[in-house]
């Protein structure tokens, strides 16, 4: 029954609660790994990590105190408020203490109160205290600042690690990169500063800063814009005692004797020199990379600037490019010795790249950027040289984006013939030039993709998932970072992954990637997103519903001929060709992931799919999509007129890339619609006066896809009683339905959860079966659909099968019980990975298990209906073929029945229905169209392989042409491999087999009863053994192979195939590559894998 919502319609009203001392967090984070919480415990070793996780750990594990001051989006702060509110304990064995701060006029003053407050612990005057914020913070900070400076003597250490973000109201990027503004406080105020290079030495350096605060007050900064928020392999993370550790041995080391008589300089080289001597690192206040004899250096700080420097001038390197780059790691106190000591003694010029404020300043030459005038004064004042270099100020704007080609630019001009002594030169002119597509990484080791979308695309988090699955790869190094752009479109999310065999430090947007994924065809007016794809890499555009003729029209010049002249292979995701996007849409980003992974690297499509299921938790759903793979996604071939641009058309520049101006979408309010308990007078009220309440009447209005009612005709068991495996024959009358089927299709059987098992859940929960339930329609939310409770556990709730993470997240916010809440969000986290699977695959823990183990977490029914996932139809291919048995449909099963760890009987929720179905019976079932198809030619041969049940549509294909034979129809050869364990008890449909063959139909009936002899035979022996009639059937007669069952065999039976090709080829006196054969094979659906998964993946 349907109704639409009206306001008394409402469920109960949940009231707004904080239990916590910090607001809920929004979810995905981009400064966690792969947005997911990360808990403080698992830090250590090799990982994936963002460089703001790794700044927040050692704040959190040294400090008895944070101050934060974060804005809502930039999420500097989202770890060590986690573990807060979780009571991790730090490495001092305590809880540290986060404050959540405002950023406004008089920040920090509470920190300052804290610390020189009369009632302040003096047994932790020695203990560091910490402030995460960004940039745009300092002149807020800057009044505190001001006064700690002077009181630093009697004050306890204090390290601000700032990440460099800031506004720029007015320019094209909204976010930019800031240092000028912690370089002029740290100028202004003697405080230390300390940049880190990468998020491989993010920790070591918030580590160093951290022990530096012993001795002045300390900023460490970085790059928040890039490098904290990009997911990345680090293989030697400290965890929290490994950190304290080095701590107080560091510190022990510097506090010897003649500690007092060093300036400040020298102390903070005497604390370099213990911590690169405990942690064997190399650090210097300053770094040099290029050739040994330079004539010109580049003088760069911050964490983008000098590494990309220094990887453009490492790929350049020539013995007549006389050119090198200085990076600056410790710019305060600036060591005057340490820098010219770094600097090669044949420099003539030292170009400075300093940043200013905005362009302007940049422009403005009576304005200096800060490290020129250090650097300047450091030459001029230094004995080093007989004749002092040149210093030049290469300055630019914070809003400048950097890329490989613009380093590459730089150090062309730095060979140039620059006259002069001081003074700035052209920043822009220096920028730009011949070397703008210049790559520091390389094609064979670093695979690199790009994925566009709008951020209210039900498929946003794809990307993410996709950099996890190749992250699941030992040998790999992936990292992943995302920015939005939300003035466009709503809002657009663009995500750039690479994965390489070598460790990777890119900062910087990818310009060459390998497969680009544009999830919204609008962004196509929007972004020329073909300027970030190699030549010949591939472009995946989702476009539902759309045909090839549609592309001309679709598609304007510009990209017709970027896509023709630069040989992009084009590749069409069309969801509406998916049954399985069809009956569920959430699907959809399933198919995406599958879709992208497919065209990136399709041995993930295998070794990536347990991964895959980690994270959706729905196998079922995953197999349907995979059947459904090779007809959503399809190649275009572009057009060679497309190379030709009409003449007179207008090609308006698009942008290569988006304006950064947040780091998450809109927020968006969405409220559920609500469901409730009625009682039944509450709906017979709704049945009698239709017309009032807009009520219409369905059966069963929750399956989205048509349906048709069937009887059972026969279901009967094919192995014995004693046999550990129950395979049945069913078969369904038709009757006047109106059903119809074609060869190779699938039944969908919409079965019912178990009813005495239905029946003890709702006595355990104290539920009233006839109550009426009201949940939203899944084809229009705004209608109710009413059942009563008995009826939604039966047909609609899979209260029997496995929760996926997400149900154990959504339970936590009911659980009254904090160590039952706890458990419930880390089985649902990153952290809960290796339980969660135990408990998926070992223990198969249902729905009503964990409601059964989680008592204090009772959400009411109404709540249940919305986490607990609905039951799917469950697909089996049919055994029948309707020209033979034209008012029947038959299937082939095996009940799936284990026993688990607690010793209960498991069983599969619908092959158990099925099993159980009495004569006359009523069933609801759909039909799916299948890839199996019969060849279009009655003459082509047939070679069929099939395991257990896997016979299934094979006994439909066999049927068929018997049929076709009968009306006189001149057919193929048919070859088929059948295998199970024993012949007595699997012989699968055998007298049909043998009669078939004795009649003609069945040319050869290759049987492998693996378990029948000593020695084991399977499928791919009795292949072998016949391989003279698979040339002749498979490659002289143009036959097609089918395979169907498990996965295992795959790689025999192709080898086998593959022996076949190679064979025939020298026979004829030709050598022919097999593999690429049976990737044309494939191709003209020659060669077709239906129900193949992985055979270590259970199966309903």
């Amino acid at each position: 029954m349907h109704h639409p919502q009206t306001p008394d319609a409402r469920g109960p009203i949940a009231l707004d609660s904080q239990d916590g001392a910090f607001a809920k967090s929004r979810g995905h984070s981009s400064t966690q790994s792969f947005g997911q919480e990360v808990t403080l415990s698992t830090i250590g070793g090799p990982m994936y990590l963002t460089a703001q996780t790794l700044i927040q750990q050692v704040s959190y594990a040294l400090s008895d105190k944070l101050f934060t001051y974060s804005p809502e989006t930039f999420d500097l702060d989202i770890a060590v408020k986690n573990w807060c509110s979780n009571k991790s304990p730090n490495a001092r064995g305590c809880t540290a203490q986060v404050s959540s701060m405002q950023t406004r006029t008089g920040a920090a003053s509470i920190a300052l109160g804290y610390i020189f407050s009369k009632d302040f612990d003096l047994k932790k005057r020695d203990v560091p205290q910490s402030i995460l914020a960004s940039s745009s913070s300092l002149q807020h900070l800057r009044p505190a600042f001001d006064q700690l400076s002077l009181l630093y003597s009697i004050a306890s250490p204090l390290v601000a690690h700032i990440a460099a973000i800031n506004y720029a109201p007015g320019s094209p990027n909204s976010l930019v990169t800031d240092y000028s503004s912690a370089l002029s406080l740290s100028e202004d105020l003697g405080f230390g500063l300390v940049s880190s290079f990468s998020a491989y030495e993010a920790q070591h350096m918030a580590l160093f800063s951290t022990l530096l605060a012993s001795i002045l007050p300390t900023i460490h900064i970085y790059d928040g814009i890039n490098m904290g928020r990009e997911t990345t392999r680090i293989v030697d993370v400290m965890d929290q005692n490994g950190l304290f550790t080095a701590y107080n041995s560091i510190l022990a080391e510097v506090s010897g004797p003649g500690k007092k008589h060093l300036d400040a300089e020298g102390k903070v080289g005497r604390l370099l020199r213990a911590f690169n001597g405990e942690l064997g690192t190399a650090y210097q206040p300053f770094e040099y990379e290029g050739h040994s004899t330079p004539d010109s250096i580049l003088m760069a700080f911050g964490t983008v600037e000098s590494t990309l420097a220094a990887q453009v001038v490492s790929a350049l390197a020539k013995p007549e490019a006389k050119v090198g780059v200085l990076s600056v790691r410790i710019y305060r106190p600036f060591m005057e010795d340490e820098f010219v000591r770094a600097i090669p003694k044949s420099v003539k010029r030292v170009f400075v790249l300093g940043q200013v404020h905005d362009e302007h300043a940049a422009c403005d030459g009576n304005i200096n950027s800060s490290l020129y005038s250090d650097v300047m004064a450091a030459l001029t004042y230094s004995d080093g040289w007989t004749t002092v270099p040149s210093v030049f100020d290469v300055k630019y704007p914070r809003n400048h984006v950097w890329t490989p080609g613009v380093f590459a630019n730089i150090f062309h001009h730095l060979q140039g013939k620059i006259h002069g002594g001081v003074g700035a030169v052209d920043g822009i002119g220096f920028f730009e030039g011949q070397y703008d597509n210049f790559q520091v990484l390389s094609s064979s080791t670093t695979r690199q993709y790009t994925l566009w979308d709008v951020t209210d695309s039900r498929s946003v988090n794809s990307a993410v998932a996709i950099a996890n699955i190749l992250s699941s790869e030992s040998t790999n190094n992936v990292t992943v970072k995302s920015e939005h752009d939300n003035l466009v479109q709503g809002g657009v999310l663009r995500t750039d992954i690479r994965s390489s065999r070598q460790i990777v430090e890119t900062p910087y947007s990818i310009e060459r990637a390998d497969v680009v994924y544009l999830g919204e065809e609008k962004l196509i007016n929007n972004i020329n997103v073909l300027a970030n794809i190699r030549e010949g890499g591939i472009l995946l555009i989702r476009l539902p519903g759309s045909k090839d003729e549609d592309l001309e029209i679709k598609f304007s010049p510009r990209l017709k001929r970027e896509l023709a002249e630069r040989n992009i292979r084009l590749f069409i995701l069309d969801p509406q060709a998916s049954a399985s996007v069809e009956k569920d849409s959430n699907a959809e980003m399933l198919l995406i992931e599958l879709a992208f992974l497919k065209l990136a690297n399709e041995y993930l499509l295998v070794s990536g799919l347990e991964r895959l299921l980690s994270i959706h938790g729905n196998l079922l759903q995953l197999q349907d999509v995979l059947k459904d793979l090779k007809k959503a996604v399809r190649r275009f071939s572009v057009p060679d007129a497309w190379a030709m641009v009409e003449s007179g058309v207008d090609m308006p520049s698009l942008p290569t890339r988006i304006n950064l101006n947040s780091f998450t979408p809109f927020e968006k309010e969405e409220t559920d619609p609500p469901s409730c308990l009625k009682s039944w007078e509450a709906a017979a009220k709704c049945l009698i006066f239709k017309e009032a309440f807009s009520v219409r009447t369905a059966l069963r209005p929750d399956l989205s896809v048509k349906t048709w009612t069937v009887q059972v005709k026969e279901n009967r068991r094919l192995t014995p009683l004693t046999y550990d495996r129950n395979i049945f024959h069913i078969e369904f009358d038709l009757g006047d339905s109106g059903l119809s089927y074609d060869i190779g299709e699938a039944l969908g059987i919409h079965g019912e959860n178990d009813e005495h098992g239905v029946r003890q859940f709702i006595d355990y929960y104290g539920l009233q079966p006839e109550d009426i339930v009201e949940i939203p329609s899944r084809d229009d939310p705004s209608f109710l659909e009413s059942r009563t409770v008995y009826q939604a556990l039966m047909q609609n709730i899979d209260i029997f099968g496995r929760p996926p993470k997400r149900f154990y997240e959504a339970l936590a916010e009911f659980a009254k019980d904090e160590n039952e809440k706890k458990k419930l969000l880390m089985l649902g986290g990153p952290e809960g990975a290796t339980e969660f699977k135990r408990r998926a695959e070992i223990d198969t823990i249902t729905f009503a298990d964990v409601l059964s183990e989680f008592p204090s977490a009772r959400p009411a029914f109404h709540d249940i209906v919305k986490i607990v996932s609905p039951m799917k139809r469950r697909e089996y291919s049919i055994a029948s073929s309707q020209k033979v048995t034209p008012n029947s449909v038959a299937l082939l099963v095996v009940v799936v029945e284990w026993v688990d760890p607690k010793r209960r009987g498991r069983f599969g929720q619908c092959t158990r229905y099925l099993s159980k179905l009495p004569l006359g019976a009523s069933v609801t079932v759909s039909v799916k169209p299948s890839v199996m198809k019969l060849p279009v030619k009655s003459t082509q041969p047939l070679i069929m392989a099939g395991l257990g049940t896997g016979l299934a549509p094979f006994r439909a294909f066999v049927q068929y042409r018997a049929w076709q034979k009968l009306q006189g129809i001149e057919v193929g050869s048919v070859l088929l491999y059948m295998g199970s364990r024993h012949q007595r008890e699997e012989y699968l449909y055998g007298e049909e087999w043998e009669a078939y063959r004795d009649s003609g139909v069945i040319t050869l009936l290759g049987r492998a009863f693996s378990r029948d002899q000593p020695q084991k035979i399977y499928i791919q022996d009795k292949m072998r053994q016949s391989l003279d009639n698979i040339i002749q059937a498979y490659i002289k007669e143009g036959g097609a192979f089918y395979l169907c069952g498990p996965t295992w065999p795959v790689p025999d039976v192709t080898e086998v195939l593959q022996e076949a090709i190679t064979t025939s080829a020298r026979a004829h006196g030709k050598k022919m590559d097999s593999r690429k054969e049976i990737e044309k094979l494939k191709e003209e659906l020659r060669y077709v894998l239906e129900g193949v998964f992985l055979h270590m993946l259970f199966i309903k």
